[in-house]
């Protein structure tokens, strides 16, 4: 761990202050679409600091450790979780983490990042298409827990993923979109930790940085916001919301690993 006595404050403001502010917007898109923290803090830190992909997945899903709890709990106050849901992905989304933490600090797991990205690409335009016909119509999802199991392997050896695999294709099966998004917020807090623990086990506390710190300052601070949006905010531009971050932020992530 980075010894913070050593620097003076104004240095330690500074450095953080610029990731609390991207850790403020990333958790506010989160909490109301259930998707992208992981993404947006993810690219921060590769694209802008450097970091190796391993480090700046352990980064990131050590400051969700935090996020995601206060995330959690808000979607829980305002009763945007369905639980059978909820207990049909923890736990092969746990799991999945597990592996995928191990395999990114083991493995170069960088070369089938396009084509996820891609696929995740043409669902967000589905969705947008879904928005834009008119009919968000519930129906119960059938396949959740492979789901889970794919979801939280590529969210740890991607840096982020979770929300995107699982909340889109959720809404794909017809789950309502309020519930889904809340739903798999508040399992995101079971998953990063897990895979937290799995990196401290594999590099150490290495991931706790300044910058992390600034992270989590501003994603703690968003959590609430972002909940009351999933919960005020109609079910088709809600959708329409979703599909549009997902197919900006998946066809940039095409562009950026094969350039």
């Amino acid at each position: 761990m980075p010894d913070f006595a050593a620097l003076d404050w104004s240095t330690i403001v500074w450095t953080m202050l610029p990731f609390v502010a991207v850790g403020f917007a990333a958790q506010m898109i989160d909490g109301a679409l259930g998707m992208a923290f992981g993404v947006i803090t993810n690219t921060a830190l590769v694209v802008f600091l450097g970091l190796p992909p391993r480090l700046a997945s352990a980064t990131v899903h050590a400051v969700e450790s935090f996020t995601t709890a206060a995330s959690g709990i808000s979607h829980v106050l305002h009763r945007n979780v369905d639980w059978k849901l909820f207990v049909r992905l923890v736990i092969p989304g746990m799991i999945g983490g597990v592996l995928g933490a191990y395999v990114l600090s083991n493995v170069d797991a960088k070369v089938a990042k396009p084509f996820v990205m891609a696929y995740l690409a043409a669902i967000g335009v589905y969705l947008l298409y879904r928005a834009w016909r008119g009919r968000v119509e519930p129906r119960e999802p059938k396949i959740v827990e492979p789901l889970g199991l794919i979801g939280g392997f590529l969210d740890a050896a991607g840096g982020g993923g979770w929300g995107p695999v699982v909340t889109s294709n959720l809404l794909v099966q017809g789950a309502q979109p309020r519930k889904t998004i809340g739903t798999v917020n508040t399992s995101e807090f079971f998953l990063t930790t897990t895979i937290s623990a799995t990196f401290i086990f594999t590099i150490g506390f290495s991931a706790f940085t300044l910058q992390a710190v600034g992270i989590l300052i501003g994603g703690v601070a968003a959590a609430p916001f972002g909940a009351v949006l999933a919960k005020r905010v109609p079910a088709r531009p809600l959708m329409g919301m979703v599909g549009g971050l997902l197919t900006v932020t998946s066809v940039y992530s095409v562009w950026a690993a094969l350039a």
